[in-house]
């Protein structure tokens, strides 16, 4: 199994209201992590997560209407810390690309909501799609939809028939008219269906 060199966040953010902040620094309830705040000028805060091996991530929320923003970038080499910013990452909807190196290659994450909508594999030969999040709700809609056209187009043609059948059986050419008109209507929305 490939040993995992680092992880890189590059444009990631997490968007926090005042109470997810007081969850935040809840959820750095590890004894192998401490955390120091320093309270900005403009109302924001910079939390400084390090991890007892050393390693350190500085956190800077900017206060916007109401809510705490991080955009952050950095780079981790510790499995811990990055296993840990990784679950706060999740737990608080983080957006953004995250990339995981390993010795000849690289994944990249993009994440949506806290959630992984792609995954993608890079490396010297180029990238390739490992994992992509489809919206099956969305899918099974659309595939309901297809089978309401089905629906109607079963209707049309079950109309049509029985506008043959009436054709077969009109008497004055006033009838025939009518009947001709019903059925150039519905051939023009089989028609449609159909495309």
């Amino acid at each position: 199994m490939a040993q995992r060199l680092a992880t890189e966040y590059v444009k990631t953010t997490l968007t926090l209201s005042e109470t997810q902040m007081d969850e935040f620094l809840q959820a750095v309830d590890d004894p192998q992590m401490h955390y120091r705040i320093k309270v900005l000028d403009n109302g924001g805060q910079e939390i400084v997560l390090e991890h007892t091996a050393g390693e350190e991530v500085h956190l800077f929320f900017e206060a916007r209407e109401g809510e705490y923003v991080c955009e952050l970038t950095c780079r981790l080499i510790h499995p811990q810390l990055t296993l840990f910013i990784r679950k706060l990452f999740v737990r608080f909807k983080g957006e953004g690309i995250v990339y995981r190196m390993y010795q000849g290659f690289t994944m990249v994450y993009f994440y949506n909501e806290g959630t992984v909508r792609k995954i993608m594999e890079k490396n010297d030969e180029g990238s390739k799609l490992v994992f992509e999040y489809k919206n099956t709700v969305h899918e099974l809609q659309q595939l309901f939809q297809h089978q309401n056209v089905e629906n109607e187009i079963s209707a049309v043609y079950d109309l049509i028939n029985s506008l043959l059948d009436q054709r077969n059986l009109a008497r004055t050419s006033s009838e025939l008219e009518q009947i001709d008109q019903r059925l150039r209507m519905s051939c023009s929305r089989l028609f449609a269906l159909e495309a």
